[in-house]
């Protein structure tokens, strides 16, 4: 356990939320910096009636809101914030070791137009408006590459729909993954879900951030893929 615990599930969670023990500065950036960036009533205990939430109060302006689902060691996070100051950037990441690897690259940074909530994605699609969200990220994705928990991938109705939900017309979805067959089932389910498929190519996009993830997935043989929606 950690200093910091994340806000226990209200709805079943498969994923880790711990993992090593955290480093001493890692602590602190979870003690002084994720206070200020973590947005108000997306937890059950900030709205228990899970009443809408207004998306400019989190940054106090209307700038396109960007999301980023599992963000990993947040190193695409912080390079999309950098590389686009007009926008404004919410990661959801529920492992606590890489809310604290996040928040470190933020300060190194210094970006200024991300928020962070650390825990499940799906309590922000509760409360979020229809059509808020201008572009997704899901990038390397817990695969989950036993056939008998496919169910517990994001690229399912209980996720998709709901991220359909408060993407507006036109806005884009963009998966990455090393595993073939995550990427079969992200095809079937995503324009299932309401979201046109624009292309697919085994290059990345001309703004993307090589993730430590997908480094470990080249040097280990495997080949990423990627993929482009539109709502």
């Amino acid at each position: 356990m950690t200093d910091f615990d994340p806000v226990p599930p209200r709805r079943n969670f498969y994923g880790r939320r711990h993992g090593k023990t955290l480093r001493h500065s890692q602590k602190g950036y979870l003690a002084e910096d994720l206070g200020a960036l973590r947005p108000r009533g997306i937890t059950v205990q900030d709205n228990p009636d899970r009443e809408l939430i207004d998306p400019t109060a989190i940054f106090g302006d209307d700038r396109p809101l960007w999301l980023e689902i599992g963000f990993g060691g947040g190193e695409h996070m912080v390079h999309m914030a950098a590389r686009n100051p007009g926008i404004r950037l919410i990661g959801c990441e529920p492992f606590i070791n890489g809310v604290a690897m996040l928040l470190g690259k933020i300060r190194a940074a210094g970006v200024t137009n991300v928020s962070v909530h650390p825990g499940d994605v799906r309590d922000l699609l509760d409360v979020l408006p229809d059509g808020s969200i201008d572009r997704a990220f899901l990038n390397y994705p817990d695969p989950w590459p036993k056939a008998r928990h496919h169910r517990r991938r994001f690229v399912t109705p209980e996720h998709l729909i709901p991220l359909a939900r408060v993407m507006r017309s036109g806005a884009e979805f963009r998966v990455a993954t090393d595993v073939p067959d995550y990427m079969r089932q992200t095809l079937e389910e995503v324009p299932a879900a309401g979201f046109t498929l624009t292309g697919t190519s085994d290059t990345p996009w001309g703004d993307w951030l090589s993730t430590r993830y997908e480094q470990k997935a080249l040097r280990e043989g495997r080949t990423p893929a990627y993929a482009t929606f539109h709502r």
